[in-house]
C-alpha cells in the first residue's frame, strides 16, 4: 500500500494528498474544506459528521454515531484516520453554511426596540471627524545652494507650515522612497500621517495631491463571525459592508479550543494565518464593492475578544486559560498591518480596541463607548451572550465588568441538533398547548438542519410554559403526544419529523440538551446577580438593559425571561444593541477622541473574576431551574404560569410550583 493517498471531498469537489493515517478533519482543514467541528477533534460533540462515499478510513469507537449510520459509510472525520484513497462527501449539517446569512434583515423585536443611528447619537458626547492618519498634501520648494536641508528635513518643514505638525517621525520605508519620490514629482507629494496619541509618525508618501482618497477600516472579529465596514474619512460615511465567517471556526468553535490548539507546535501561527486571510477576503470584498483603490486606505481599527485579539496579534494566549487567568497584554500599540501578514497598501497601520482582563476583551470595551454608557447617569447593565456570557453593569461614574462561561450552548455546542443561525436554523418555535404541536420558522424558510440560539431560548420556554418540561427541565413523558418519548439516553421532544427535515432525521430536543442550556442560562444569571450584590443593589434599580452581538440581536426577550436567562426588568427598559464592537470600532477609526475614549473606559472598568467569588455558586446552583428557585424575582414569568395554572386546573384549584409543568 502506498504512503499517500488521495482525498476527494464532495461538494466542494476539492481533493488533497495526504499521509495514510492521517485524520480526516485535519486533511479537510488542509484542502480547505469546512467540517463543522466544535470539540477541537476529541469526538465529543459529535459534529463533523461525514459520508465516506468510497475507500476506507478507520474509526475510532464512538457513541455519537449509530449502527446504521456507521453501515451507511457515516464517520466523525476527527475520530477517523484515512487507509486509502477516498471520496468523502459532507451532508448539510455538516457544512458551514450560506454565507447570504450575512444579508438577512435586522428583526423586529417582540419587546423592546432596536436602537436608531438617531439613538446613538443622543446617547454620545459630542464627538468631531479627526481620524488618527491624515493626508497632508505639500508642493515643496527644491533644494538650493542656499537651502540645502535635507529631503526628510524639508518634508518636515513643510508639514510644519502647511499643517501646522512639529516634530514627525518619518517611518523608514518612507524615508528609502523620499529622495526619488519626490524628485520623480516634482516636489508635489501627499504625506500621511498617524497621530498615535504618543507621537506624530508620515507613515506613507505618494506622489500628486491624494487628500480626496481617504479610508478607514472597521472590523469586529468575532469568534464565529468577522464584520468589516469601509468609511470615507472626508464624510464618515460608510461606503461598503461585508460579514464572514472567522475561518478559525475549522480549528474549534469556542476560545478555550482555539487556545488549546494554538499551543501546539505551530498551531499559533496558523490560526492567525487563517483569520489574517478572512480579514483579507473581506478587505477585498470592500474595495471592490466602493470601487476604490487599496492605497485609498489609511488605517484599520479591530475590536475583538481577548483571545481573538491574541490570535489576530499573534501573541500567545495560553495564559489566558490557566489561573490567574492573565493576558500577555490588554492594551496594544498601533502595529503596521504588514507585520501580521496584512499587505494592504504601503504604512497601513491597525488599532485594536484595549481588554480589560482575559474574558472582557476590546469587543466589550467597543460596545461600552458605542451604547454611551460612559456618558449617562442611569444605571445600565450590558451584555453580550455567546459562548462567554459578557457584561459590565454601570454608567458614568463607574463600570463593573465580569464575563461568566456560559459554554458554547447557546451557539449550538453541546445540542444534538444545535447549529449556528445559517440558512435552514430553527430560529423560533411556538408550541400549542392543547396538543404540543410546534409551528417552526427557519433562517432562509427552507428545510430545518437544526437548531440555532434564538431557536432554543424559543423552544425552552415554549416547553416550559406548555407544560412539556417542568422547572428542573424535566420532560413530562406522560403527555398524549408521541412527540414526546423516551430513550436509552432520556427523554426527548420531537421538534421536527424525518420526513420533514433536510436531513432526514429527526430534530430534536433532548433533556442532556435542557441541562446544558440551563447550566449556561445559570452561568449568566449568575453573573447578572453576583455584579448587583458587589454594588449592593438590585435588579429592580436596573435602569436599561441593552442586549449585544449576533446572539442578543434575534434573541426575544420574553422568551429570554420566561426561562430566566434576563432578569425580569420590564420589557420597556430592554433595547437591542446589534453590534457594538463593530460600531465602537467605527467610532474610532473615525475620532481620536472617540478612541482615547475608548481607551479611558478599557482603564476605568473593574473586572470581577467569578471563579473567585464564593458567592457565585450559591447564585449559580439557585438559577438551576426555570425561571428560578425564587419565582418572585419573575413576576411577569408567574403571572402566566399562573394563569396557566387556572386553565389547567380551574380558578378554584390551586397548584403547587412542583406542579408547574
Amino acid at each position: 500500500m502506498e504512503d499517500t493517498c488521495r482525498v476527494l471531498f464532495l461538494p466542494d469537489n476539492r481533493y488533497i494528498v495526504v499521509p495514510r493515517g492521517e485524520n480526516l478533519l485535519k486533511a479537510a482543514m488542509d484542502a480547505d474544506v469546512h467540517v463543522n467541528a466544535s470539540c477541537g477533534g476529541s469526538g465529543s460533540c459529535g459534529k463533523c459528521r461525514v459520508v465516506v462515499e468510497e475507500g476506507e478510513v478507520e474509526r475510532e469507537p464512538n457513541p455519537k454515531l449509530t449502527e446504521s449510520e456507521i453501515a451507511q459509510g457515516y464517520a466523525l472525520a476527527c475520530q477517523a484516520r484515512v487507509l486509502t484513497d477516498l471520496q468523502v462527501r459532507i451532508p448539510i449539517e455538516s457544512r458551514i453554511g450560506d454565507k447570504r446569512i450575512f444579508e438577512r434583515k435586522e428583526p423586529v423585536p417582540a419587546h423592546g426596540y432596536l436602537l436608531s443611528a438617531a439613538d446613538w447619537e443622543k446617547r454620545l458626547p459630542h464627538w468631531e471627524l479627526n481620524p488618527s492618519t491624515r493626508k497632508i498634501h505639500l508642493v515643496l520648494p527644491p533644494p538650493t545652494l542656499d537651502d540645502n536641508v535635507s529631503d526628510a528635513e524639508r518634508v518636515k518643514r513643510g508639514l510644519a507650515m502647511e499643517a501646522g505638525l512639529r516634530d514627525v517621525v518619518i517611518d523608514y520605508p518612507v524615508l528609502q522612497r523620499l529622495p526619488n519620490m519626490l524628485r520623480q514629482s516634482d516636489w508635489d507629494i501627499t504625506v500621511t500621517v498617524l497621530d498615535s496619541g504618543e507621537e506624530l509618525r508620515a507613515v506613507r508618501i505618494e506622489q500628486g495631491d491624494t487628500t480626496e482618497r481617504q479610508s478607514a477600516i472597521a472590523i469586529d472579529v468575532g469568534t464565529t463571525t468577522i464584520s468589516a465596514e469601509l468609511i470615507d474619512l472626508r464624510t464618515g460615511e460608510v461606503t461598503a459592508r461585508a460579514s464572514d465567517y472567522n475561518a478559525q471556526v475549522a480549528f474549534g468553535e469556542d476560545v478555550i479550543t482555539r487556545i488549546i490548539y494554538a499551543t501546539r507546535g505551530t498551531g499559533l501561527a496558523k490560526l492567525q494565518s487563517v483569520v489574517v486571510g478572512t480579514i483579507w477576503n473581506l478587505i477585498k470584498t470592500l474595495v471592490e464593492q466602493a470601487g476604490i483603490e487599496y492605497c485609498n486606505i489609511t488605517h484599520l481599527v479591530v475590536a475583538g475578544n481577548t483571545t481573538m485579539t491574541h490570535l489576530l496579534l499573534g501573541l500567545n494566549p495560553k495564559y489566558i486559560r490557566e489561573e490567574p487567568y492573565i493576558p500577555s497584554a490588554t492594551f496594544f500599540p498601533w502595529i503596521k498591518c504588514s507585520d501580521i501578514g496584512l499587505r494592504i497598501a504601503a504604512g497601513v497601520y491597525l488599532y485594536a480596541i484595549p481588554c480589560v482582563a482575559s474574558y472582557v476583551g476590546g469587543d466589550i470595551v467597543a460596545g461600552m463607548l458605542a451604547s454611551g454608557i460612559f456618558n449617562t447617569d442611569k444605571l445600565t447593565l450590558y451584555i453580550d451572550i455567546g459562548t462567554n456570557g459578557e457584561m459590565v453593569l454601570g454608567n458614568r461614574e463607574w463600570m463593573l465588568s465580569c464575563s461568566c462561561s456560559a459554554g458554547p450552548a447557546f451557539e449550538g455546542g453541546g445540542v444534538k441538533h444545535g447549529m449556528r443561525a445559517t440558512r435552514g436554523a430553527i430560529e423560533q418555535v411556538r408550541i400549542n398547548p392543547g396538543n404540543y404541536e410546534p409551528m417552526i420558522i427557519t433562517v432562509g424558510n427552507r428545510k430545518p438542519i437544526g437548531i440555532c440560539g434564538s431557536g432554543l431560548i424559543d423552544a425552552l420556554s415554549e416547553m416550559f410554559m406548555t407544560g412539556i418540561i417542568n422547572e428542573k427541565g424535566k420532560i413530562n413523558t406522560d403527555l398524549p403526544t408521541d412527540r414526546v418519548r423516551a430513550t436509552e439516553g432520556g427523554a426527548e421532544y420531537v421538534l421536527v419529523r424525518a420526513e420533514d427535515s433536510a436531513t432526514r432525521r429527526d430534530i430534536v430536543i433532548t433533556e442532556v440538551d435542557i441541562d446544558n442550556l440551563m447550566r449556561a442560562k445559570a452561568a449568566v444569571y449568575a453573573g447578572v446577580a453576583i455584579r448587583l450584590s458587589a454594588v449592593d443593589m438590585g435588579v429592580s434599580m436596573i435602569a436599561e438593559l441593552l442586549s449585544a452581538g449576533a446572539f442578543g440581536r434575534y434573541l426575544e426577550v420574553d422568551k429570554a425571561v420566561n426561562i430566566g436567562l434576563l432578569p425580569d426588568i420590564g420589557f420597556e427598559k430592554m433595547k437591542f444593541v446589534g453590534n457594538g464592537s463593530l460600531l465602537g470600532a467605527h467610532l474610532s477609526a473615525l475620532s481620536k477622541d472617540m478612541l482615547e475614549k475608548a481607551n479611558e473606559i478599557a482603564r476605568q472598568m473593574t473586572y470581577l473574576e467569578l471563579s473567585m467569588n464564593p458567592a457565585f455558586m450559591e447564585h449559580y446552583l439557585s438559577a438551576l431551574f426555570f425561571p428560578h428557585t425564587n419565582l418572585d424575582a419573575f413576576p411577569s414569568v408567574k403571572k402566566k404560569l399562573e394563569a396557566r395554572r387556572k386553565v389547567r386546573y380551574g380558578t378554584g384549584e390551586a397548584a403547587s410550583a412542583g406542579e408547574v409543568g
